[in-house]
This record gives structure tokens, sequence and C-alpha cells, in this order.
């Protein structure tokens, strides 16, 4: 089957050429059963290989989180990634494929007691934590274990912030490294995160100069830390150009190299910046209607099963199979299949005419989709194909 989707120069500056071409390739095959993720593997590959590249000392940890697909995962494994998780089901998931004890690290500062549990079990070792009562709880589950403190940062500029549930400000953090010690856990250093999605390269400057004189701080304590952990929030194109993460790194490693120690170790927890803009939705339209003043387009994926970052500040871009006889675009408000009417993915979506049971494309969208994912009103969560 002949297939005429619009695609325009945007489009190509978002998602890479390659890329497109694969999803193309693929849905050219006679059978398409929507909705689903492709994920280009050789996409993943270049960017797994460009993060930490520019950080000195550095080891990257996969946020599994991100998107825990067993053969994402797997994928991730084999390019010798570290992984970064926050429960006993993503262990469980690594365990499942072998993944040593040491190449995992945990940096949700408030975790289960059955993680707890099963993370001693399994023999990890670095933990985040951002309170007393979470060191109580260390103490008892996992004594002697390695421990960073989560500081809170800025996160202007961030599309998706993280500095309200977690982190404390200095002179906390130093009580809490102190008494991590007294309560026989290993205090090794700190932690922060700039905010998902953070476009603002600055971020990181606040962040480690908050960091260093923390730092000094538990230094002057006798407190010898050896441990930046920088997060992740290393940004991808949606609707436009991001700074790049070799100019993030650059501006990282030379703060370090600046503020700290020469032989500081530092941990990198990319999700998004691995696998975001490798992935590509494939959705088909399944109503158009007006109401009022708005045209509505539906599709059979919306916030509940897949699209959940979108009513948090996340705008994809699209592209349509559109119909042959489309010669203008119009403005939509774009919906997904649940009878809920918070399942509203978009507003103003400049698309041309769509066919019913045409396919819509959702770019950049590799991570936190299908984690996210439900099977809220009966709909089944979306396979991801890695091609």
């Amino acid at each position: 089957m002949l297939r005429t989707f619009k695609i325009e120069k945007h489009h190509t500056d978002i998602v890479s050429k390659s890329t497109l071409f694969k999803a193309l390739k693929y849905l050219d095959r006679k059978k398409i059963e929507t909705p689903f993720l492709l994920i280009d593997r050789e996409k993943v590959k270049e960017k797994a290989s460009l993060i930490g590249q520019n950080i000195r000392n550095s080891k990257v940890f996969y946020a599994v989180k991100a998107n825990p697909d067993i053969e994402v995962i797997k994928l991730a494994d084999k390019l010798g990634m570290g992984f970064e998780i926050a429960s006993e089901g993503e262990l469980k998931l690594l365990s499942s494929i072998g993944v040593k004890p040491e190449r995992i690290i945990t940096s949700n500062p408030v975790k289960t007691f059955k993680f707890l549990k099963a993370a001693a079990s399994y023999g990890l070792n670095y933990f985040a934590y951002d309170s007393e009562e979470e060191v109580n709880k260390m103490a008892g589950l996992l004594p002697g274990c390695s421990v960073y403190v989560r500081l809170s940062v800025p996160n202007e500029g961030s599309e998706w912030p993280l500095n309200k549930k977690f982190g404390v400000e200095i002179n906390q953090a130093a009580e809490l490294l102190s008494y991590a010690g007294e309560k026989g856990l290993r205090p090794v250093g700190i932690t922060f995160h700039v905010g998902s999605q953070c476009t603002n390269i600055y971020n990181w400057n606040s962040a480690l100069d908050k960091a260093k004189v923390l730092w000094d701080i538990a230094e002057k304590k006798g407190i010898k830390l050896n441990l930046l952990n920088i997060g992740g929030g290393y940004p991808i194109k949606y609707t436009k150009n991001v700074v790049d993460v070799d100019a993030i790194e650059k501006n990282v490693d030379r703060l370090i190299r600046e503020k700290f120690q020469r032989d500081v170790k530092v941990f990198i927890e990319p999700g998004r910046a691995v696998i975001g803009d490798a992935g590509i939705f494939v959705a088909s339209v399944i109503g158009k209607t007006n109401r009022g003043d708005d045209n509505w387009l539906h599709i059979d994926v919306g916030v509940f099963s897949g699209l959940m970052e979108s009513i948090g500040g996340i705008t994809y871009s699209y592209i349509i199979e559109a119909s042959r006889q489309a010669r203008h675009k119009r403005k939509w408000i774009l919906a997904g299949p649940s009878c809920d009417s918070f399942d509203v993915i978009d507003k103003n979506v400049n698309l041309p005419e769509p066919e019913i049971g045409g396919l819509m494309l959702i770019l950049s969208s590799g991570a936190y989709t299908i984690s996210y994912a439900s099977k809220f009103n009966g709909f089944s969560i979306p396979k991801t194909v890695l091609i």
C-alpha cells in the first residue's frame, strides 16, 4: 500500500533521516496493528556512545524508568551501560538478564522497604537519600552501604522540573552527611538533578556551585567525599533545537575540574537522552469531528496509554498520513481513544486533513511513554519494536 505521509523539513530537524527512513520502511508491511512504539537501535547506540565522552572519570547509568522494555534493557546492557533503578520491579528486570550489582545504583531518595530488602539481597551498594528517616531505614537493612545526599538545585529552563519533591538545602545536606556516618553508613558523595529535559545549560553551573559549597563543608567536618552524581536532564529535540550533549558535558567537565579534586568520580543518569529521539510512536486516526469552533482529531494512543508527559509540558512533533485531496492545513485538538475528557494530548496542532484509518507518527517519543502507559479503560499497553 502506498502511503502519503506529509514530511516537512522541520520533521527531519527533529528526528534523524535515518531513523525516519527505518520507520517508513517498517510501515511498508502489509499488516500494521497500531498503536506501537518503534525504537531505532542505531540511534540508541549513537546516543549511548556520546554520553559521558566529554566528562572525565565518569560512569553512565541508564535510568530504567525512561523505557524499561526488556529489549531496550538488553541493548543498553550490551552497550556496557550501568543502570539506575528505583524499585524491586526494575531490579527484577535487570536480574533476569544477569546484570551485576556493581553496575546498578539507585537515586530515589525515598525507597520502599520491599525494594531495600531486595537491593540488600542482590548486593547493591550506592543509594541516594535526603532525610534522617531514610538513613535509619538503610542503616537497618543495608549497614555500611555507600550513600550520596540529594541537594536541591534550580530547575529553571527544565520542561519537567524535579526540585519540588526531593532534595535539601546545603546546611541540612551537611547535617545529613554527618548523620549517615554516625549511623554506620558510608557518606561518599552528593547528587542533584537540574530537571528533566533541561534546556538551560547554566543550571549545571548553579548546581555545581552549590555542590562545591557542600563539599567544602563536609571536608571541614572530616567527611572525605569522592563522588558527584550529576543525575540526568540532558534534553532532546521535540519541536525545536536544544543545547547539545557535548556542549553540556564540556561545560560540566570544565567546572568540575575547576572546583573539585582531579580524582573525583562522576555518575551520570541519562534516560530521555538515550532513548527519547530514537523512538517514533505509530498511531491510527480513529475519528475527527467539529465541535463549535474546534476541530477534534482522535487517535488510538493517548494520555493514559503512553503520552502522559503531554499533560506536564512536553509537546511532540507529528507526521500525518494525509488525505490525497488535502491541500491546506488547519488546527486540531489532538485526543486519545479513552472516554475520559482528560485524554487530550495537544491543542492547536497544525496538520493537513487526515483520513480515518490513516497513520500518525509521533516523533521523539521513545522516553517516558511506554513506562507511563496503563490499561485504563481497557486499552492495551502499546508494544515496543526495535528496528
